[in-house]
């Protein structure tokens, strides 16, 4: 009979394993979430650090790994495993700084980024987060203003399910009722380096037996999930193009990112047949790379690639659901709208939709393929770029979705105006979109290597570019009801 692990004890699967491994002095697999929030909103107009700082401890118990921290096998002979960190202190991990004044947008990108950049420490659990006051002067938001950064190693939290933090951070109204108080915590007493290597022997023996008579529950199906994932993007195309975002990065990075009305990338979508927003997000990035790429006289001949979602529709619940593939992003075309119809066909294309739900099916392809990707050949590729000078990147860059509630959310009466994240990059991939939506608005923010993107304000305008060439294409209002009204008609009979 398997060993049965300790309570307040577990192992991390191969998956959040290999996102510690790959971790190295210049790429790390932090994920940050940035929240903006108006604090007009609270009681009294104001939220205070110290509020903050209680909220938290009145709610780790929901995410219990926030309170856990990695414990390595000797000679790391098995996967790590999470236990409870007898030193945790919650002042170390909510810290409170503001920006210099004058307290724009680009010192606010820049000190995310720094932020972001700097690893986590291994000895303790897998987060910081930030309140970052002095946002005085960004444009279209309230005085007073604050933002609140929450690091987290991606072994650590799934953020493409990232529910947990949202109901640990967040009410659903202003005035929520009072909490009940949190449950008594006191830390167990991690095993000894002793019984980690029993455990790990015990594994060693028994992994034939687990993987033979229950793949479905034990490592059978990771291993096999990550082989269908890998396989999808090592299998390259040989006309696959590098580009400047596809070498070794350096330790630093660079974020920005900009907001756009969800209810407008629905009708771009409307302008081709059958295609999604989820389409429309990947035409406006293709454009902001292609424009970006112009401008340094630097874009292939060929189509670039990406790591990207794509929308299968789900028969049985009636819903979308996402899932990873690699796709042409069509960089090659002009002409932005038959860029959109080329994307659709892509995406909408049997063959994609095969390897995306095989894909999807196996693992949760969703929120690990690309950073899983990424962690589990960076250190691979930088051997090969040793041995050899040159290698093949899995792709040009990925793209993350990662949606957010529709309903605004509020912290300690604070409500949330802004969501959006920055992502892990890793070399051979040194440029990630992530794309958030909350409350009727979509972001679309990238990470970057600052040396790979030294004026990331540069890249951001074309992305807004790309995103009004499309918006230019849509009819005018009036036209666009006329045309509703005279579609909604019923048909006249003789």
């Amino acid at each position: 009979m398997p060993y049965a692990p300790q309570p307040r004890l577990h192992q991390l699967g191969e998956a959040d394993a290999a996102f510690i491994y790959s971790d190295s002095e210049h790429a790390n697999s932090n994920v940050s979430l940035l929240h903006i929030y108006d604090q007009s909103t609270a009681p009294n107009g104001v939220v205070r650090f110290k509020q903050i700082l209680t909220h938290i401890a009145s709610r780790l118990h929901l995410l219990p790994v926030f309170r856990q921290k990695i414990l390595r096998v000797p000679l790391d002979l098995d996967y790590p495993y999470w236990a409870e960190d007898e030193n945790f202190d919650i002042e170390y991990h909510v810290r409170h700084i503001a920006l210099p004044k004058p307290g724009d947008w680009r010192q606010f990108c820049i000190q995310a980024s720094r932020i972001h950049a700097r690893a986590l420490d291994l000895q303790r659990p897998l987060w910081e987060m930030y309140v970052i006051e002095g946002l005085d002067s960004f444009l279209d938001l309230p005085p007073g203003s604050f933002a609140v950064l929450l690091k987290v190693h991606h072994a650590a939290v799934d953020v493409a399910h990232e529910s947990q933090i949202t109901t640990l951070l967040h009410d659903l109204s202003p005035n929520p009722p009072p909490a009940p108080p949190a449950p008594p915590w006191f830390a167990h007493a991690p095993p000894s380096p002793l019984t980690l290597m029993w455990r790990a022997g015990f594994h060693a023996v028994s992994f034939p037996l687990r993987l033979a008579g229950n793949a479905s529950d034990g490592l059978g199906l990771m291993a096999l999930s990550i082989k269908t994932v890998a396989g999808e993007f090592w299998h390259r195309p040989s006309d696959f193009p590098a580009i400047r975002f596809n070498t070794v990065v350096s330790p630093h990075r660079v974020f920005d990112t900009r907001r756009f009305p969800l209810d407008e990338f629905k009708r771009i979508s409307r302008l081709v047949r059958g295609a999604t927003v989820n389409d429309v997000v990947l035409a406006v990035c293709a454009g902001g790379l292609r424009r970006y790429l112009v401008l340094q006289d630097e874009l292939p001949q060929d189509s670039l690639l990406a790591a990207a979602p794509i929308t299968l529709r789900n028969s049985a619940q009636g819903d979308d659901s996402f899932s990873w593939v690699r796709v042409s992003l069509h960089t090659n075309e002009r002409d932005a709208l038959r860029r959109l119809k080329a994307i659709r066909a892509t995406t909408s294309s049997s063959t994609v939709k095969a390897k995306a739900t095989r894909a999807h099916g196996l693992c949760d392809a969703a929120s690990h393929a690309p950073a899983l990707a990424i962690a589990a050949t960076s250190k691979m590729m930088r051997a090969a770029s040793a041995r050899l000078g040159d290698w093949t990147p899995l792709a040009n860059c990925s793209i993350t979705h990662l949606p957010g509630p529709a309903a605004p959310l509020y912290l300690l009466g604070a409500q949330l105006t802004y969501l959006s994240a920055i992502m892990p990059i890793a070399d051979g991939m040194g440029l990630v979109f992530s794309v958030t939506s909350y409350n009727d608005m979509l972001v679309i923010s990238f990470t970057g290597c600052d040396e790979q993107l030294p004026d990331p304000e540069v890249f951001a305008q074309c992305l807004r570019d790309s995103f009004q060439e499309y918006r230019a294409l849509l009819p005018a209002p009036a036209t666009a009801a006329r045309a509703t009204r005279k579609t909604a008609q019923p048909t006249q009979t003789t």
